[in-house]
């Protein structure tokens, strides 16, 4: 049966088209008794129905359609995995059921849009080879996660090399692999491109040009780090040209857990001006890399898949009218983030002096091995345990380590069970993003967060 593709990438239209060679139909199978089955776009017209019969009584290939995005609720399987763990420290637990169900309801949500899963997310290679196995693309940031990406079979043209700051040796390995989409936001970045492209002989290099775009609305907004000003974008990628590099497109990011689905609004002005600046000077844009920002859901419930990509359509319509480029999206916490859920253990709950009314609740995890995201208080995780219902108060959430800044939540402290003890466990839900990746190596001799996908 053939995979829809788009550009020569397979990629979802209108649905997934699933295709699980070592999972085979037992995940499927799973998945299939949560979602109605919807018809396989793209399959022959015999092979179009409801659902199909196989040797295993269901069919591989199918479609599923999804309610909501980003529930945190723990499933029966990370349930029954904890009930019999027995290993001490605390562990990352990832379902990969519910990374299925996230990469369908973006691929659904906007059916003409190619995913580049943002590797730095999570990339454990179950994870990996799940997407890869769904047809999904990489954005990666480094030439580690370039391997990382190839390891799962994925060709490289699903690879983008999407950090704009790389050392030239890197640039250059990525092109001896076969890599030939680059993002840059300046002339320099451009120039140690098409000198390794040169040397190298590699043809249709393209290159995409970040832009500087507003993150109002998003609970981790990003700094300047990334991107040019918008006026400088169409003399980079005019450079980009004189060297003999394609200048194929924009790229943008509204801030990670953007809220605000008009932030893709705002972005989406400023690059089909772009686009028209330079058609004016000769050169025909090609794509549009929408970025990341997809949320997942916290303490706070968060738009739907659907309602993000019926808005950003409705952007791109605007814009673009009926010449609307190529797409990408970068989703890395939207898709893996509500599929996890740290277990951790209470080591210590203390009061500061005896008239303070807020206790001190130690965990066997901190900012060092693996929640860096609550800095600041950005990210409020939900916080499970035992003893919920009980009556309540506020607490100061820290880490183990001998370290002054080890605390995630003092600024606001977290309301938990009067009756929290020292060694009761307490879950930490939606986690699956940005927690084994920021985990130290071994900071005052503490062991990085372990992780298990099932």
């Amino acid at each position: 049966m053939p995979a829809v593709r788009i550009g020569g990438v397979p990629n979802p239209i209108e649905g997934v088209l699933f295709r699980f060679r070592a999972r085979g139909p037992g995940l499927m199978r799973r998945l299939g008794e949560r979602h109605r089955v919807a018809t396989v776009t793209g399959v022959p017209s015999p092979q179009r129905t409801r659902k199909a019969e196989t040797s295993h009584g269901f069919n591989p290939l199918l479609v599923l359609e999804g309610e909501g995005w980003g529930d945190t609720d723990m499933t029966d399987r990370i349930r029954e995995f904890l009930r019999n763990r027995r290993d001490d420290g605390p562990i990352l637990v990832v379902d990969l059921e519910v990374v299925a169900e996230n990469f369908t309801k973006f691929a659904r949500a906007l059916p003409d849009t190619r995913v580049f899963y943002a590797v730095k997310a999570n990339p454990a290679p179950e994870v990996l080879n799940l997407l890869a196995e769904m047809g999904s693309c990489f954005d990666c940031a480094s030439v580690v996660e370039i391997e990382q990406a190839m390891a799962t079979g994925a060709t490289t043209d699903r690879i983008s090399f999407g950090n704009t700051i790389k050392k030239e040796k890197d640039i250059a390995r990525a092109l001896q692999y076969g890599v030939r989409l680059f993002a840059v936001d300046c002339e320099a970045e451009v120039e140690k491109i098409a000198r390794q492209a040169e040397l190298i002989g590699a043809r249709d290099v393209k290159v995409f040009c970040r832009f500087l775009q507003d993150c109002e609305g998003a609970e981790w907004p990003l700094s300047r780090k990334f991107g040019c000003a918008a006026e400088m974008a169409p003399r980079v990628l005019e450079h980009a040209h004189r060297l003999g590099l394609q200048a194929y497109g924009l790229s943008f990011h509204v801030g990670s857990q953007q809220t605000n689905m008009g932030a893709w609004d705002q972005a989406l002005t400023t690059a089909s001006s772009i686009f028209r600046t330079l058609a004016e000077r000769g050169i025909e844009l090609k794509m549009v890399n929408m970025g990341g920002g997809f949320p997942t859901k916290y303490l706070k419930d968060v738009p739907s898949a659907e309602a993000y990509g019926a808005s950003i359509f409705e952007a791109l319509t605007k814009h673009f009218g009926n010449r609307i480029p190529e797409t990408i999206i970068e989703p890395g916490r939207g898709m893996v983030g509500n599929a996890g859920i740290i277990e951790s253990e209470v080591v210590l709950i203390s009061k500061k002096s005896d008239e303070d009314e807020v206790r001190w609740v130690y965990l066997d995890i901190g900012k060092f091995h693996g929640l860096a995201e609550t800095m600041d208080e950005a990210i409020r995780y939900p916080i499970r345990t035992e003893r919920d219902g009980d009556a309540v108060a506020p607490c100061v959430l820290a880490g183990p380590t001998c370290d002054s800044v080890d605390v995630m939540y003092e600024r606001k402290p977290y309301d938990l069970p009067v009756s929290l003890s020292i060694g009761d466990k307490v879950l930490i839900e939606a986690t699956g993003a940005y927690t084994t990746t920021y985990s130290t190596v071994g900071f005052n001799g503490f062991a990085p967060l372990a992780s298990v996908c099932i």
